[in-house]
């Protein structure tokens, strides 16, 4: 009787996990550049976390919000800008700067959310020389709050004078927003690559690397570094321990605004109160993976993590199945380079 019941449950397995090696094949350049596409979303997020770590040795887990935030006003600039669920109407030049007027929304958006994390939960921390599982659990505090005070907007506008908040926030996903159809610029293998990707992946390796040659370059890149390495000393030779955490958090944001542009361009209805949670667990796992504290790795570890997860979508036949196999790598390679697949943190990374 229990051979009958283990043989029963093995073949319902079999045919919940669907392992088809051939779709994958006949598949492979569009879901790796798809995969590559999403993958440069979330090395732009995975920054801010890896530039965070690399300071304060914190996990900022409310660094999700802070893109959701910046999502959200990408999604209410273009409502207001006349987008929609359908593209508009209007020439290529009037998008472009709409989208660039979107974009710097959301960077200014995310980029003033860190800030206030910053001031408000982690300096009165530092303040009171706290136990760093102080900072661990605010950050998982800061993260459920601003979740809910989205979430409660719409219930706000019932105050005088707040009724334009009746359509943001909630629980339901904000209307799509599509910016333009995409179209098609070449072909690799039969696969037709598209501008929308070719952009958001042009525009991430150009953002990461401004950022990186800010890190390694500038005087406050090495002002970042030399706090990263060593705070007290760092504040002998006339580095502003403060100041320098502060513009951490912010150049986090800056990216983490950048990929909401990018991530709704992907997404045209993606965008909802709890929507940054996951996004947020890649893009932190895509910082682990690169090498957390490392600009560079935090690039290659979301890349990577958007590709071979894309594989695990098609090989296992279920878009469910793309987390799993993108932890399972990640767990993979930790277990083999526990400093991530880069392995140098902020503080050791030379010019």
């Amino acid at each position: 009787m229990l051979d009958l019941v283990a043989l029963s449950v093995v073949h319902a397995d079999s045919s919940w996990i669907n392992f088809d090696i051939n779709a994958l094949f006949q598949n492979f350049w569009s879901t790796t550049f798809d995969g590559l596409t999403f993958g440069a979303v979330y090395g732009l997020i995975a920054v801010g976390y890896t530039l965070v770590y690399g300071v304060l040795s914190l996990i900022n887990f409310a660094h999700s919000e802070v893109f959701i935030v910046g999502a959200f006003g990408v999604v209410i600039t273009l409502t207001s800008l006349g987008f929609g669920p359908s593209a508009p109407t209007i020439g290529p030049a009037a998008i472009i700067m709409d989208l660039l007027l979107a974009l710097v929304v959301g960077m200014i958006c995310s980029a003033a959310t860190a800030f206030i994390v910053e001031r408000a939960a982690y300096r009165p921390l530092r303040k009171r020389n706290a136990p760093r599982l102080a900072f661990l659990i605010t950050a998982i505090g800061v993260s459920f709050a601003i979740q809910y005070i989205i979430f409660i907007l719409p219930k706000l506008s019932l105050l005088p004078g707040l009724g334009f908040l009746n359509s943001i926030g909630g629980g339901n996903a904000q209307p799509a927003v599509v910016m333009y159809i995409p179209s098609p610029v070449f072909d690799v293998f039969g696969t037709i690559i598209t501008d929308q990707q070719i952009i958001i992946v042009v525009a991430a390796i150009l953002l990461m690397i401004g950022t990186d040659m800010f890190i390694r370059r500038s005087r406050t890149g090495r002002g970042i570094r030399a706090v990263a390495q060593d705070p007290d000393t760092a504040t002998l030779m006339g580095v502003s321990k403060e100041r320098t955490i502060v513009i951490t958090f912010i150049i986090g944001g800056l990216l983490a605004g950048a990929a909401a542009l990018f991530y709704i361009m992907l997404v045209p209805s993606g965008v909802i109160y709890n929507g940054g949670f996951i996004l947020g667990v890649k893009a932190f796992a895509a910082a682990v993976l690169g090498g957390i504290g490392n600009v560079r790795g935090a690039l290659l570890g979301g890349i990577l993590l958007g590709i071979v997860g894309n594989y695990g979508q098609i090989l296992l036949g279920d878009s469910q199945w793309t987390d799993v196999v993108a932890f399972v790598i990640l767990v993979l390679v930790l277990l083999v380079r526990p400093t991530g697949i880069l392995g140098s943190t902020l503080g050791r990374s030379k010019a």
